[in-house]
């Protein structure tokens, strides 16, 4: 069993990068960062890594930062979240039947996880989907969100291809639905559009609402 641990080191250049941060932005959480919401949640939501001055800074996934402006808005809008806006992790915003972790815990440099970071970091995410009851939807954000559930699972990536607002059957009996992830750069390209996330979340609602 390898579960979370907020002091973990295990990636040597992850863990001198955050304490190089610390040092720099002493108020920061610059620690792995832990998941948040319900703890038996039908929807589970991975993301990515912290971001610098997002979920690093706050100790809570998409907190502070432009990439959890469009999430917890259309989390909130289909009823997964208490309040549309997450801005510290003292804010008192409740997530209902709903959770998000990170393919990787640390923030890493530049935004940038190496491969076997990813691989060291997925230990944390096999234990997390453990906890899913059958019929749960996992929600990648982003291709290394998707690959990460896929290694979690044991499964070949080849068995399920990315692609936007499309659902995969899994091994354990849940669903993987990905959506491309809400980052700054995809929201303002548009190449992630608020209809396409929200198309996603209704996607996601529906398949609970089966359950």
């Amino acid at each position: 069993m390898s579960s979370f641990d907020v002091n973990c080191r295990r990636c040597e250049r992850l863990a001198n990068f955050l304490d190089e941060v610390k040092v720099d932005h002493p108020d920061y959480f610059a620690k792995p960062v832990p998941a948040f919401g319900a703890k038996k949640a039908q929807l589970l939501i991975v993301g990515l890594a912290p971001g610098m001055h997002g979920a690093n800074r706050t100790g809570r996934p998409f907190t502070g930062d432009h990439a959890g402006i469009l999430l917890y808005q259309t989390m909130h809008k289909y009823g997964f979240a208490s309040k549309p806006e997450s801005i510290s992790a003292d804010d008192k915003l409740k997530l209902r039947n709903c959770r998000i972790t990170n393919a990787v815990k640390c923030l890493p440099p530049q935004n940038k996880p190496i491969g076997s970071e990813i691989n060291e970091c997925n230990v944390f995410l096999a234990e997390e989907l453990k906890s899913l009851s059958k019929g749960s939807v996992i929600l990648a954000l982003g291709s290394i969100a998707h690959n990460a559930v896929l290694k979690a699972l044991g499964m070949k990536l080849s068995t399920a291809k990315f692609a936007h607002n499309v659902i995969h059957p899994l091994d354990n009996n849940c669903v993987l639905l990905d959506s491309y992830h809400c980052s700054r750069y995809n929201t303002q390209t548009k190449r992630l559009t608020e209809k396409m996330f929200c198309d996603v979340f209704a996607n996601a609602k529906k398949l609970i609402e089966k359950l």
